[in-house]
């Protein structure tokens, strides 16, 4: 409708009057119109100058470099939309306002504050320097809501990497002067987020509490105070799906996968609940097994007992693994240090078999042309290399390259070791680099426990693992019991002379009350000196010196003369060796291997005392079924005086520990007052089968059924007339059963034992406990 339009309009509905104050109107709102489209940059309008309003600290002409027109420029409605976006895209400003008044452009900006101080409130699990770490906003930068979202978002996903999903983050801001504000993030940790319960579908090989075991996530439970294995970590549920898939091929299941792996979040946000989903696929056994080898000189006749996994065994891939390994040692043995060893694998399902070639080539002729060792910053750089199984120029070797990476992480210096390699100067050459992150090597320990033998025991102990980044041991141990108290200093050195051998001294003082046992205290003061070295793979031999000494006091009057002649002190130097051949899966807790051990001793090179001896120890770990171990161990010793008697401190005695079913020092010769006496032979040895007991994994009970048997016998003393020693050349034996708690605090130890074969003289112990743990 035309304006002419509109006025007929109104003059035909409200008459003559009111039609002209409508016309008015429409005057106006015209006329408005037209200077609102003037004031927003009309289409053909020239920029006379250009005004900067509102700029506090920043150059006014820091804000006309983000304008895209000039004085003298047509301004178009695009130009305006342009540079609009261009300020705020700055994050300089809070707000922006371009106007034209005539032909002036003003731009009016209200600068963001400036952060003066960024703080952190209610943090106590991530320390301060973590979390600044993480956000991007510093003093001196400029402060923007944006920003800050982000900040906010990147500390929560930093609390829940650590398990705590229920964290919450509010930023607050102090306004100050000068347009600065501080910037604090009010932090609420809240608790662990913890697993509540894991779950298994369609596991049907194995139950759902064998394959918790696999994995490193637990189930939340009370006694797990000082774990964090039980807390989510979305991480960690990852790599327990490589271990669920590296288990189930170690059992011949090769077409394992994980189908998914839900995590459901309660309501609370407190729990989890985690669900693995499992599709096992069939089991395979091995079918042909061979070698093919296209080296002439390296036959397969000559690797063929290095195969691990035999026709007919049940598949596993770490038997597979185990081969390659075996057949490129021993190929780099042999001097074919080129050598690629790859399996080439044919699945037969119907018959579920799968066949293996293990392929021998030659391999392509790299050297090394230098290792790069980074991120050491304390520790020297020969105490890497020397663990190095490659040195520069040596053929590369990838399996000697692996040995080399877990020399270095055994050390125990570093939280972090990659060894890799990449191209050298020339395609035959490589370069070896080792990254490592050093860990704190100092070590201050309390241990601290209760035994049926000794009572309570307190042990503190101050290490250093790497003294002065050289690789140095040295340790400062005071312990004291009921009955013991000892004080021991040592210092190693692992490779001395720079040789694969180590070196160290020992310095010890040692009182002990063996009134109850023998009616004497002894106390012993000396050193001694060690060298050890390698003679083969698991086969090493250290020889030792020692001087001493041992005092026998505090003997009462009613002692027999047996006790009353040893008193007095008495300095032993002596010399020995022991050598060790060591094949077990875990030193602290075996499930699999072997040991066996065998040493001398020979006093008398210098000194008041002159003996030798003889002792050897072993025993082997059997894994009957899953998680049931038997095991056979044994010690056994002899000694003889060199022109003299063996003096009491320097026998044998069998008890406790060693012969449950009998007190400390409970059977061998004793006087008429029932006072060890010790003896020049020993045996000792155990039979044990230790088994679950049907409870949750979780709860760290197992049970154990043992026979101990024993044997103490043979003194230099003759009795004369009147005098009595009740002694026998009989075994002992006893039988019982026992209970291990892996707790939190500690391995807690409960057996219970009864003599079956014993001597009236004999002191008798049936139950027996130890307690004890290290923080």
């Amino acid at each position: 409708m035309s304006f002419r339009q509109l006025i007929e309009y109104g003059v035909r509905r409200h008459g003559l009057r009111r039609s002209v104050l409508l016309a008015l109107f429409l005057v106006f709102a015209w006329n408005t119109s037209v200077q609102a489209q003037f004031s927003l940059g009309g289409s053909g309008q020239v920029i006379g100058r250009i005004v900067i309003e509102g700029t506090q600290r920043i150059d006014p002409e820091t804000v006309r470099s983000y304008l895209t027109v000039s004085p003298g420029d047509v301004l178009d409605p695009q130009d305006l939309d342009d540079m609009l976006k261009g300020l705020f895209r700055t994050g300089l400003f809070a707000d922006v306002v371009l106007r034209q008044d005539g032909s002036t452009l003003v731009v009016t900006v209200v600068e963001n504050p400036v952060i003066n101080r960024v703080a952190f409130e209610g943090n106590l699990r991530i320390d301060n320097e973590t979390l600044q770490s993480e956000i991007q906003l510093r003093p001196r930068v400029v402060f923007t809501r944006t920003r800050v979202q982000s900040d906010v978002a990147r500390l929560i996903e930093l609390y829940r990497r650590s398990g705590r999903f229920a964290a919450t983050v509010e930023p607050k801001i102090i306004e100050l002067d000068q347009n600065r504000v501080d910037l604090i993030f009010e932090i609420n940790e809240g608790p662990l987020t913890e697993v509540q319960r894991i779950s298994f579908v369609g596991n049907e090989a194995f139950s759902d509490s064998r394959l918790r075991r696999v994995i490193q996530t637990e189930e939340s439970r009370f006694w797990r105070l000082l774990s964090t294995s039980d807390s989510y970590d979305p991480d960690r549920i990852a790599f327990d799906r490589e271990l669920l898939r590296r288990f189930y091929l170690g059992e011949g299941y090769a077409d394992f996968r994980v189908v998914s792996v839900a995590s459901e979040l309660t309501p609370d946000r407190e729990a989890f609940f985690i669900t693995f989903t499992l599709d096992e696929g069939e089991r395979y056994r091995f079918g042909e097994v061979s070698i093919e080898s296209q080296i002439p000189d390296l036959t397969p006749e000559m690797l063929s007992d290095l195969i691990v996994g035999r026709s007919g065994d049940w598949y596993s891939n770490t038997s597979v693994e185990e081969t390659i390994g075996a057949l490129s040692e021993a190929a780099a043995d042999m001097q074919f240090a080129f050598v690629d060893v790859s399996p080439r694998v044919t699945r037969d399902r119907q018959d579920r078999l799968i066949n293996i070639t293990y392929q021998i080539g030659e391999g392509r002729r790299v050297f090394v042309e230098r290792i790069d060792i980074n991120g050491n910053l304390r520790t020297v750089d020969r105490v890497i290399r020397r663990e190095m199984r490659l040195v520069e120029g040596d053929p590369f070797s990838a399996s000697r390259l692996r040995e080399s990476e877990a020399r270095i992480r055994n050390l125990g210096f570093f939280n972090r070791v990659e060894v890799t390699n990449r191209a050298g100067s020339n395609p035959d050459q490589t370069i070896v680099d080792v990254a490592v992150t050093e860990q704190s090597t100092g070590e201050l320990s309390i241990a601290g426990g209760v035994s049926s033998g000794e009572g309570p025991l307190v042990a503190l102990s101050l290490t250093e693992r790497n003294l002065l980044g050289r690789g140095q041991r040295l340790s400062f141990t005071a312990s004291f019991s009921a009955n013991t108290q000892e004080f021991d200093a040592s210092f190693t050195e692992p490779y001395f002379l720079d040789r694969n051998m180590s070196a160290g001294v020992d310095l010890f003082r040692i009182t002990r009350d063996n009134q109850d046992e023998s009616s004497f205290d002894e106390f012993t003061i000396g050193f001694g000196l060690r060298l050890g070295y390698p003679l083969a793979p698991n086969l090493r031999q250290v020889v030792n010196y020692g001087l001493s000494e041992r005092t026998i006091e505090n003997v009462p009057s009613t002692a027999s003369r047996f006790i009353r002649s040893q008193e007095g002190t008495r300095i032993t130097s002596a010399i020995g060796h022991r050598i060790t051949f060591d094949r077990l899966d875990n030193r602290l807790d075996p499930t699999e291997g072997y040991f066996v051990s065998a040493g001398n001793q020979l006093a008398g090179l210098g000194g008041d005392v002159r003996f030798v001896d003889a002792t050897a120890s072993g025993a082997i770990y059997y894994p009957v079924l899953d998680e049931v171990v038997f095991s056979l161990s044994g010690e056994g010793g002899i000694i003889f005086g060199i022109g003299q008697d063996v003096a009491i401190n320097d026998r044998f005695f069998v008890g406790g520990n060693d012969l449950r079913g009998f007190e400390s020092r409970g059977i061998g010769p004793r006087d008429g007052n029932g006072d060890a006496l010790g003896g020049n032979q020993f045996f000792s040895g155990t039979a044990e089968m230790s088994f679950p007991l049907g409870l949750p994994e979780e709860a760290g009970i197992s049970g154990r059924l043992f026979t101990d048997v024993g044997y103490l016998s043979d003194i230099d003393d003759d009795p004369q007339a009147g005098e009595v020693i009740n002694q026998s050349d009989s075994v002992r034996v006893a039988v019982g059963l026992g209970i291990t708690w892996r707790s939190p605090f500690g391995p807690i130890l409960l057996d219970y034992a009864f003599p079956v074969m014993h001597e009236d003289f004999d002191k008798e112990q049936a139950f027996s406990f130890s307690f004890g743990t290290r923080f």
